[in-house]
């Protein structure tokens, strides 16, 4: 698995991995949803020694009171000799990855900090003790300080298990990695599902990086996946603003995309305004505020910038994640 991009945030999440994966620590990977937390958890099991053995994942969400029990631990029947092997043994010698680690139910999550902290356990209506080697790798999408302040995640888990703090970083706040993530997924989707390449046009990307992507990197694999299934036969030429979801492309269903029938029903001055306006707005958003670099590329001085952003009336608007609505790791 690769974690792609040019951004330094990425780059101190891939130094970071180099500097984990050959330790035994224990790791706690924090990130909003769809930003690759199992991503990294999985570059961190292949990079160390146990990465020719298995990377195992508990889905905690799906892991209820009745069930967590016998799912990690595994149980017995003493009588029949009847037995299920349970995550913590499957994953011996490799990697256990406890997605979503605040959604382990509280009941399991003691037995979880004794498990890791002995390397030992007893199956469920077992009587011997069942020894494992097993590195453990957690990842929770929300705040692990508010959560142990509310009751949800024992502390002494917390302390057991993120030994090492791992941070992912939204897509948001990596503009520049979405270029090279979009070429990326075109080549890996065609790969993977025999559809032909598609080329991105300037526009597309422009208009990929002005999104706040609230689905973060998964949301923009299902954007592409979409693209490659509904672009048209002739694929040598590339796929324009058309082929974005509208809310990507900043216009309601139905409106015209190239917006140009309401710029031809203005002057031209107002209509080169309009349209400078939301140049502006987007190559704003592009480089997250830094006017420094959108001035290198938009082709101004940054003086000269700063008075066309002004005279547009064209701030940066401060991101609301909250308000941006939110995907399901």
């Amino acid at each position: 698995p690769s974690l792609i991009g040019i951004s330094s945030s990425m780059k101190n999440v891939r130094s970071a991995i180099e500097r984990i994966a050959p330790t035994a620590s224990r790791v706690v990977i924090s990130g909003p949803n769809g930003s690759g937390k199992e991503l990294a958890a999985r570059s961190i099991h292949h990079q160390s020694d146990r990465g020719d053995a298995r990377f195992i994942v508990a889905n905690c969400a799906r892991l209820g009171t009745e069930r967590a029990d016998v799912e990690l631990f595994g149980s017995e029947n003493l009588s029949t000799s009847r037995r299920i092997v349970g995550l913590f043994e499957q994953a011996h010698k490799g990697t256990l990855y406890f997605d979503e680690i605040c959604d382990l139910p509280l009941e399991t999550q003691g037995k979880i900090v004794r498990a890791v902290a002995e390397q030992r356990f007893r199956r469920v209506g077992g009587n011997q003790e069942v020894t494992v080697d097993v590195r453990v790798i957690s990842a929770s999408s929300k705040d692990l300080a508010s959560e142990i302040a509310a009751g949800n995640v024992r502390e002494d888990l917390y302390y057991r298990l993120g030994v090492v703090p791992l941070s992912m970083p939204a897509l948001s706040e990596r503009r520049e990695d979405i270029p090279h993530l979009a070429r990326h997924f075109v080549d890996m989707i065609s790969r993977r599902t025999g559809l032909g390449r598609i080329k991105l046009s300037d526009e597309v990307l422009a208009a990929m990086q002005g999104y706040f992507w609230p689905g973060n990197v998964r949301q923009m694999l299902n954007t592409i996946e979409n693209m490659l299934i509904m672009a048209p036969p002739d694929r040598d030429q590339p796929v324009g603003l058309e082929g974005l979801p509208a809310e990507i492309q900043n216009v309601s269903p139905g409106q015209d995309v190239s917006g140009m029938e309401a710029l031809m029903a203005l002057p031209l001055r107002e209509s080169r305004e309009a349209f400078e306006t939301q140049y502006m707005r987007v190559q704003l958003a592009r480089f997250d505020g830094n006017v420094s670099r959108m001035a290198g590329f938009v082709g101004m001085e940054r003086s000269a910038l700063h008075r066309k952003l002004k005279s547009l009336d064209v701030v940066m608007e401060p991101r609301d994640p909250e308000g941006d609505g939110s995907d399901n790791s």
